[in-house]
């Protein structure tokens, strides 16, 4: 993708990045989630202060152009838990969440972790199997009294022996 820029997250990022989700949840998902679920998954863009500690807290990584922000990914390199992978709705499909995710499983890698865990949407389902990902358990998880059905995914990261 031409000029694209992967860059980590600073704390002025948090309001694009509101948008970019909730945009990423209400456009984005269309094709998978019904109106009333994506309504109850982002009702409107977060603002909280947890949100803003969740990206900063996190590892999270940011693609852009120019023109503004395209993607976003977190995980948390003490855990292994991806939390957030979210790409806006005009660039799905032009490898914004590839080019991500490669870099943040190789901070993964780089640290250390053994095993990275996610709940995937059905949206990002084929997109994490698709990396070797393996669904342990389909679940339906609820916001706003709407029931939301996700996968609890999760990798083995292989650990290459160094040389003696």
């Amino acid at each position: 993708m031409n000029g694209l820029i992967i860059r980590s997250c600073r704390v002025t990022d948090a309001p694009g990045l509101a948008v970019l989700y909730h945009r990423a949840v209400r456009e984005g998902t269309a094709a998978h989630y019904t109106e009333a679920q994506r309504a109850a998954w982002s009702p409107a863009p977060p603002s909280s202060e947890d949100w803003r500690r969740r990206l900063i807290e996190a590892d999270t990584i940011v693609a852009e152009r120019a023109d503004g922000l395209l993607g976003f990914m977190t995980l948390d390199l003490s855990t292994g838990w991806l939390d957030f992978a979210y790409v806006a709705p005009e660039a799905m499909g032009q490898g914004v969440a590839e080019t991500l995710y490669a870099v943040l499983e190789g901070r993964a890698r780089a640290a250390g972790l053994a095993r990275l865990e996610t709940e995937a949407s059905l949206l990002a389902e084929r997109f994490f199997a698709r990396r070797g990902w393996c669904i342990e358990k389909r679940q339906e998880v609820e916001r706003h009294g709407v029931r939301l059905p996700n996968a609890v995914m999760a990798k083995t990261l292989d650990r290459k022996r160094k040389a003696a």
